[in-house]
């Protein structure tokens, strides 16, 4: 089973293999090479560390919620997870 969390791309690294991604507020550096045209503002699946798929807005909220409730469910904060 593979744990992936959605996130919103803010920025894209000059060298193209990394972007600044926000995981409902909290930001960390991951790896888009795997990504065909990754840009900002779009959200993608991201597990340790690399972003693995792009997913449409939409989807991305709904999974951030569900991810959100769980984590409250747990006790846990979002950053927990990741």
């Amino acid at each position: 089973m593979c744990l992936a969390i959605p996130g919103k791309i803010l920025e894209i690294k000059n060298d193209r293999k990394t972007a600044l991604v926000d995981f409902d507020g909290l930001k960390q550096e991951v790896i888009v090479a795997l990504l065909l045209n990754p840009e900002v503002g779009n959200y993608v699946i991201v597990h340790a560390g690399y972003a693995i798929e792009q997913m449409n807005e939409k989807e991305a909220l709904e999974a951030i919620d569900q991810w959100k409730e769980l984590a409250e469910e747990q006790n846990l904060d979002l950053s927990d997870m990741l």
